[in-house]
């Protein structure tokens, strides 16, 4: 039977701001230290109703990696710009088409399944691409603002209309307020965490677009979609009380094992 629901890691070596990053340690909560792609798969594997897990990438140190903890791995061109255009290439070599594929980027390790669930569900209402919103927390945001004025390249913020359609995304803190919130405050702002779900025909439209200024300036892929007129749709999820973070940096490590030992992930 051909995999209707699939998620794709994207994982490469050569990143400019943190090379090797997929194969780092992330220590949990019981000590044990498992690298970044491998927590990242087994989020992957949280996530009910996935038909099948893949690790896409064109560096034989990770996929080695990968196959040591049992992944399935897709070995793609090195000449892939982002991960959206990995998963392209991956779709294309594992040859079907799926109802719809899971971008869950190999640095979001703290993804809840449920941030998935809820761009699967988008897409079965109708959707082309979803990507996951959460209102940012006074903590958050303030570490935000912290990361742009240390000159470090931290989360990403979406601007949406009021209908969940995506206008913009960016590395700077955006809507710009110019003032840190309380704890009681309610933040006008939303992290937009980094995975995607397409259907088939969005993948192909991407590549078919080609690059844009816009997601070379900012380093953001989604934004490719945004300046050819395709329509991006945010979910925005709930983090109901788990603190979501990247490994962007190298100071983020310490941020994620913090996570881990709190929310008692091995």
């Amino acid at each position: 039977m051909t995999p209707e629901r699939i998620i794709i890691i994207p994982a490469r070596y050569a990143s400019s701001r943190y090379p090797g990053k997929p194969l780092v340690g992330l220590r949990g909560a019981t000590g044990e230290i498992r690298s970044l792609i491998a927590r990242s798969w087994n989020a992957a594997k949280a996530v009910e109703g996935v038909d099948a897990v893949y690790v896409a990438t064109d560096d034989e140190r990770i996929a080695d990696a990968a196959r040591d903890f049992g992944a399935d791995v897709v070995m793609t061109d090195s000449a892939c710009a982002n991960g959206t255009e990995r998963c392209a290439d991956a779709l294309s070599r594992l040859g079907f088409a799926p109802q719809v594929v899971v971008n869950l980027q190999g640095d979001a390790p703290l993804t809840p399944n449920w941030f998935v669930t809820a761009l699967i569900d988008a897409i079965a209402a109708g959707a082309d691409v979803a990507t996951p919103v959460l209102r940012l927390t006074a903590k958050t945001h303030a570490r935000f603002v912290e990361d742009r004025r240390a000159g470090r390249v931290g989360g990403t913020t979406a601007v949406m209309t009021a209908q969940g359609r995506a206008m913009y995304f960016s590395k700077e803190v955006l809507p710009y307020t110019g003032r840190i919130y309380s704890g009681a405050e309610q933040v006008p702002a939303f992290h937009h965490v980094g995975v995607y779900a397409y259907t088939p025909k969005a993948l192909a439209a991407y590549m078919q677009a080609g690059a844009c200024e816009l997601e070379n300036l900012e380093g953001l892929e989604q934004l490719r979609f945004l300046y050819h007129g395709l329509s991006v749709t945010c979910v925005e999820v709930d983090g109901h009380g788990r603190e979501f973070w990247e490994l962007n940096n190298p100071e983020d490590v310490a941020r994620i094992e913090a996570v881990l030992k709190r929310e008692g992930i091995a």
